[in-house]
């Protein structure tokens, strides 16, 4: 007879930074029940051409969506709870969230027109049982309101799931980490700790919300003109903080750009923003002294459409900065936003506006732990196994080195997809599950390797040329092959291509030129041959065949 496992397995977060998607299993092998925590996102780049968002491929749980007892969400970040409106409607479990969360997720459903997710709200600290699950939320900190680990409790041993978190001793915002409930669990024997790599090689602390407030209200206390300020808009912390920090100053603020406003709206409708906080309309903060008016806008990233980057090429209907104006970055650059972030910079400096960023003064502190905090956690928990997540493969492997040296028994740094045994005798890789992407093309959700992915990718290398032949009947060229090229280098040689093409049709046997497919081969091959000698690069071909009927 086959015995009961406690299994983890991550579809999506482990390996790269973003779109997290981890399930926890429990059963025989034959009879799993699950629990899934988070569902993110990534957002699209250069290697993914018109796609907005990435999201983990759920098709493993989903063939065992029956078993599948709830989704529960840590925190509101997109990398946690992003991928939730375009899958719930798949999954279909229980959504569960802590009421800031819930509500960034139910404008996420309102979005995708997603009317019947079954989405529960639950109080910070709350326990609630899952099929074979106990689970309890633990209060921590971060950048954003609420956010929480997860302990899973079963017959075979706890886990603590800690999400996104750092140690801040004076947060600005909510309480302080409950490490209480944490040294708890250890004093009651932990099983396993499946934690965030993120910082994992950054020594010390990541730093206090509160120092990050009294450096803001100094900075912006220096500025004559007109300050704008960007931030991730989900670090209502920092709203906070800037906000108070302009108050000081005897600034108005002005929130531009839809991601600011709907947070706002969300920490206003859950009761977490301050009473004493308000905001002026756009049109009434152009009318104010530049000496007393602060925007606070989207952007921070460089995003193209977001508040920042219409500014910064003067596009914005109600805003101008120029000489005398400074835009302070209080944030940092994610990797891979590097350009982008720079680009934007250079066009505001070109502006004659001043730039301060988080390496000219102290106006950014991390939301994730660096090496002390995460010794202290590993202190307060005292895991029997250390599982690290939510980072690179080098993190990881850092973070399972780092737990090591700490003194705990065991670790392992698991890869997107591997189902692993913490319990009986583990912890053990003991299947390979499918853990792909899937891809948000318009309002289409693609899987990897889709037809429309692979084209544009190639679209994009090497542009695209579209041949139209007219044959006869009997398969002859009537006229010379028409040619039309997109972002494809030819030179001055296309009419050598259509001599190409046309003697490559007109050497087929008379049989194959009545056949459609033969000669979309012949014109494909002539026209590599063509583009490997004269660019050296193979564009996406085309082809029309069109027969006429005399």
């Amino acid at each position: 007879m086959s015995r009961k496992e406690l299994v983890f397995l991550p579809l999506g977060g482990s390996g790269e930074i973003g779109m997290n998607m981890n399930l926890y299993g429990f059963g025989t092998e034959a009879n799993r029940q699950w629990i899934m925590i988070d569902c993110g996102v990534m957002f699209g780049d250069l290697a993914t051409p018109g796609v907005d968002l990435v999201c983990p491929d759920p098709t493993y749980i989903l063939e065992e969506r029956e078993a599948l007892h709830g989704l529960l969400l840590t925190h509101g970040h997109e990398d946690h709870i992003g991928a939730v409106a375009l899958l719930a409607p798949k999954l279909g479990c229980p959504i569960y969230a802590t009421p800031f969360t819930a509500a960034l997720v139910r404008r996420k459903l309102d979005e995708y027109g997603v009317n019947d997710a079954p989405l529960r709200v639950i109080d910070m600290n709350s326990t609630l049982s899952l099929g074979p699950f106990d689970l309890e939320y633990v209060t921590l900190t971060h950048s954003i309101p609420e956010p929480s680990a997860i302990v899973i409790r079963t017959e075979l041993g706890a886990v603590l799931h800690t999400g996104d978190w750092k140690i801040d001793p004076s947060p600005t915002l909510g309480p302080t980490a409950d490490d209480a409930a944490i040294r708890k669990l250890g004093d009651e024997g932990l099983l396993a700790m499946v934690c965030d790599s993120t910082n994992v090689f950054s020594k010390g602390e990541s730093g206090s919300e509160s120092k990050v407030r009294k450096n803001l209200v100094e900075l912006i206390g220096r500025q004559e003109g007109r300050v704008a300020v960007t931030t991730f808009a989900s670090n209502v912390s920092r709203v906070v903080s800037i906000c108070e920090a302009a108050a000081a100053t005897d600034r108005s603020v002005c929130l531009l750009g839809r991601s600011m406003l709907r947070i706002v709206d969300a920490a206003r409708e859950v009761g977490i923003l301050p009473e004493t906080l308000s905001f002026v309309d756009p049109k009434d903060a152009g009318h104010l002294p530049r000496q007393h008016v602060l925007y606070l806008c989207t952007g921070s990233q460089g995003e193209p459409r977001a508040a920042l980057a219409r500014i910064a090429r003067d596009d914005h209907r109600d805003l101008v900065l120029g000489d005398g104006d400074t835009v302070i970055f209080s944030s940092k650059i994610i990797p891979g936003n590097d350009r982008e972030i720079y680009n934007l910079q250079n066009d505001l400096v070109d502006r004659g506006v001043h730039i301060v960023t988080e390496k000219d003064e102290f106006i950014h502190v991390s939301g994730h732990p660096c090496r002390d905090e995460l010794k202290a956690m590993y202190e307060w928990a005292r895991p029997h196994i250390a599982i690290p997540v939510h980072g690179e493969a080098r993190h990881l492997e850092e973070h399972a080195d780092f737990a090591s040296s700490l003194g705990v028994a065991e670790t392992l740094a698991p890869r997107n997809g591997d189902l692993i045994r913490l319990a009986p005798e583990g912890p053990e890789i003991i299947e390979e599950a499918p853990a792909g992407r899937m891809y948000l093309d318009g309002d289409a959700l693609l899987p990897d390797g889709a037809a429309p992915m692979r084209e544009r990718r190639k679209l994009g290398y090497a542009g695209v040329v579209v041949v139209s032949l007219l044959l006869d009947r009997s398969g002859a060229s009537e006229g010379a092959p028409r040619i039309f090229c997109k972002g494809v280098f030819a030179g001055d040689a296309l009419a050598d291509l259509a001599d190409d093409i046309a003697v490559a049709v007109d050497e087929l046997p008379k049989k194959k030129r009545r056949d459609d497919d033969a000669v979309e081969i012949a014109i494909r091959r002539a026209a590599r041959e063509f583009f490997d000698d004269v660019w050296g690069k193979r564009p996406l071909i085309e082809t029309h065949i069109l027969r006429s009927s005399s």
